[in-house]
């Protein structure tokens, strides 16, 4: 047990660097089927088909991150797990609600006479918006310290609009990614018209976390911290610049009439970046608080006894589901072609 250093110490930061990987993958591998959802409505029927085949063979590994993170808060993190969940609990239920409405609705269009499918289109839509949205609500009251007053909830709805628009646009990058032709021409629209408002979002956050906590602010804007965090912003800036101009160039070339053939994994992979930097930033400013500005992950932590056998699990456990998800992308790779039953 000391082999490592003090257990009381490392063990709760392990976990809390895998919970974060978990939320961190979630976010994105999800965000982009979640963002093709919430696209649904924009395209015609024929094209929704391909959307969905799109993501069809990730969609449902894709939420095993989010198990995954839910179960690690629960069994490394207890104190922390029944805090957030009591604080979020309405939010939470309305999320698990969207996605079983989502993997309904997945299923059943593909089964249900044509005068039917229209219906779960639209479920599948309802289902990724409820879940968008609900993430974002819930992202929004813990940046405020999960404090329930007028401003805080209304941030959080605030959030909650922008999340969705962020996942509208890396669903949309993804579309540039997998498809081609007509839809491809409208993703790269979708990616143009979604890109400001998840620079709103990023920028809502950016202002807000440090405003929240002076613990936070002193953080960022001390001497040298500054400084050393200065790169963060400027990435995220130059990725959304990077992205900008290959969907502005895009568009003038499929408005010509040219094909996108090279190149187009780069909205979806600076898409992919900018939210890691966000994340990056997040976890910079909540640490090593689990509950903000009440519990650090230290004082939230199992037993160093249980968390060094629930680590052991996970040493087999993780590299399974990396394992399986990387093969799925690997297998499915290349453009997207209809899903079929026969």
């Amino acid at each position: 047990m000391t082999l490592f250093g003090d257990p009381t110490v490392w063990l709760p930061l392990a976990f809390a660097g895998l919970m974060g990987l978990s939320i961190l993958i979630y976010v994105v591998l999800d965000g982009f089927d979640l963002g093709v959802g919430i696209l649904l409505p924009q395209a015609q029927p024929d094209e929704r088909d391909l959307m969905i085949a799109s993501i069809g063979p990730f969609w449902d590994a894709n939420e095993t991150w989010l198990v995954l993170a839910v179960g690690l808060l629960l069994v490394a993190f207890p104190a922390a797990h029944g805090e957030i969940l009591t604080a979020l609990y309405l939010p939470c239920a309305v999320m698990l609600i969207g996605l079983i409405l989502r993997g309904v609705s997945f299923e059943f269009r593909a089964k249900a006479p044509a005068a039917q499918k229209a219906w779960w289109d639209n479920a599948f839509f309802v289902g990724s918006a409820m879940t968008s949205l609900a993430q974002g609500f819930m992202l929004g009251l813990y940046i405020m310290g999960l404090q329930m007053t007028v401003w805080t909830l209304v941030f959080a709805a605030i959030t909650a609009v922008f999340l969705s628009v962020g996942y509208s646009l890396i669903g949309a990058c993804w579309l540039v990614l997998k498809t081609d032709g007509t839809l491809q021409k409208k993703a790269i629209s979708w990616a143009r018209s979604a890109k400001w408002g998840a620079l709103l979002g990023f920028g809502a956050v950016s202002i807000a976390t440090p405003l929240v906590s002076p613990r936070i602010f002193d953080k960022w804007f001390s001497m040298p911290e500054f400084l050393f965090l200065a790169p963060l912003p400027l990435a995220a800036l130059a990725l959304f610049g990077i992205l900008t101009l290959y969907l502005q160039n895009a568009s003038q070339q499929v408005a010509s009439g040219g094909i996108l053939h090279n190149w187009n994994w780069i909205p979806f992979v600076s898409v992919t970046t900018l939210m890691i930097c966000a994340f990056a930033g997040m976890s910079y400013s909540f640490y090593p608080y689990v509950v903000p500005e009440k519990m650090t992950l230290y004082e939230a932590a199992s037993a160093p006894e249980s968390l060094f056998i629930i680590l052991i699990g996970t040493i087999f456990v993780l590299p399974t589901i990396i394992g399986y998800s990387i093969l799925s992308y690997w297998i499915f790779r290349g453009k997207a072609t209809l899903l079929r039953y026969e």
